[in-house]
């Protein structure tokens, strides 16, 4: 059959569970507020109370109204309140941080960038305050090993840095963070490559005959649709902290999450959002997609897979406002900003370093020095 002629027929597949939401997860009722089951063979949900009915069809909507999530943003709570303990902030003028302080305490400078705080603080403004956190485990002493050990396994680190670890320099930081859940349906159309080989014959340049094996593709059309349960797709809330970084210590055991107590932050700087639920949501569906096209290709399955269209349907969408520990050290080197971060409960370590010009500049005239070396006794040696 020739490459790229499919069959008239699409290939309908059934639908794929490649994750559900755990058993005896609830979900409320936008109507009535009950707690209901969600059940994705079903694709939808129905109250038993108050008989709302939500089913995820195919169609040209973009997605269906979320759950919880959405009823939340129309709810009083949603305006936010001030954490206690934490009635003021102020904005950093370098790096544009929102640090809330702590009552009576003075704080003199930023926690994300060490610029001095010399704007007058204010009123802290409402905010969806976290419902939970992970406290911290490792404390200043601890924190500061690492950070040690990080510094010293440093190749051609400044003598500056490693003076600045001998000094200690972290604050702990409570860093705000969003987990959102949701029960996405993805409907798609595409096609199957299934590969099939022959042997053809040629002549090669010296007019010998010659047989070589030749892959071949044979597409199908195929649709069907895909059902996963995202939990816990967890980002960070603050513009404060580099994503590369944040990445390299996001280690973190949501399951031993803690319900919020305002005694936790005590000593510790906090920082309010920065990204907001609205656009947080956006972010973790941003976050969810190139899971879904994974599963939409080996939905698909074959040797190769070819997406034609897909519509993805979100619901059960809920989340969590929380905060995460993190100590962090600032410094300046030739008028540039580090920033070095250690995970407050594991204790790795990630972080920008400068690299110090006479230290491998040093190095490279000893590695010359030592060819040179190398050179001359060869040639002694060769002359004996």
């Amino acid at each position: 059959m020739p490459d790229d002629i499919p069959i008239a027929k699409p290939v309908v597949k059934e639908p794929t569970v490649s994750s559900a939401p755990p058993a005896g997860r609830k979900f409320p009722c936008p109507s009535c507020g009950a707690r209901l089951d969600f059940d994705p063979s079903a694709r939808g949900l129905k109250c038993p109370y108050c008989g709302y009915e939500q089913k995820i069809e195919r169609g040209d909507k973009a997605e269906v109204a979320e759950r919880e999530y959405g009823e939340y943003l129309d709810r009083e709570e949603a305006r936010g309140k001030a954490i206690p303990g934490r009635s003021s902030e102020t904005r950093c003028t370098g790096c544009g941080a929102n640090v809330l302080l702590e009552d009576n305490i003075a704080t003199e400078r930023c926690p994300f960038c060490a610029t001095h705080l010399e704007n007058k603080p204010e009123a802290a403004h409402a905010m969806i305050p976290p419902e939970s956190l992970l406290p911290f485990a490792v404390d200043l002493r601890d924190a500061r090993t690492e950070f040690e050990k990080w510094i010293h396994s440093l190749w051609f680190a400044p003598n500056a840095l490693k003076r600045l670890a001998a000094l200690g320099q972290l604050t702990g930081v409570y860093v705000p963070y969003w987990t959102y859940d949701a029960m996405t349906i993805t409907f798609y159309e595409g096609q199957r490559g299934e590969d099939y080989t022959t042997t053809q014959t040629y002549t090669d340049a010296q007019g010998n005959r010659q047989t070589r094996t030749v892959v071949h593709t044979n597409w199908y059309p195929v649709q069907g649709e895909v059902r996963h349960f995202f939990d816990d797709v967890l980002l960070c809330g603050s513009h404060s902290l580099p994503d590369d970084l944040l990445a390299k210590v996001d280690e973190w055991e949501l399951r031993k999450l803690e319900p919020f107590r305002p005694d936790y932050l005590s000593g510790f700087r906090t920082e309010r959002y920065g990204v907001g639920l609205r656009d947080g949501y956006k972010i973790a569906k941003q976050l969810m997609q190139p899971t879904i096209d994974q599963l939409v290709r080996r939905d698909i399955g074959g040797d190769h897979q070819r997406v034609h269209s897909q519509n993805s349907r979100y619901s059960a969408v809920t989340f969590k406002p929380l905060l995460l520990p993190l100590w962090v050290a600032v410094y300046r080197y030739h008028d540039r900003t580090f920033q070095i971060l250690v995970n407050g409960r594991t204790g790795r370590v990630a972080g920008y370093r400068p690299y110090s010009g006479w230290k491998i500049a040093a190095w490279v005239t000893l590695a010359v020095l030592a060819v040179i070396f190398l050179v001359l006794l060869v040639m002694t040696l060769a002359g004996k």
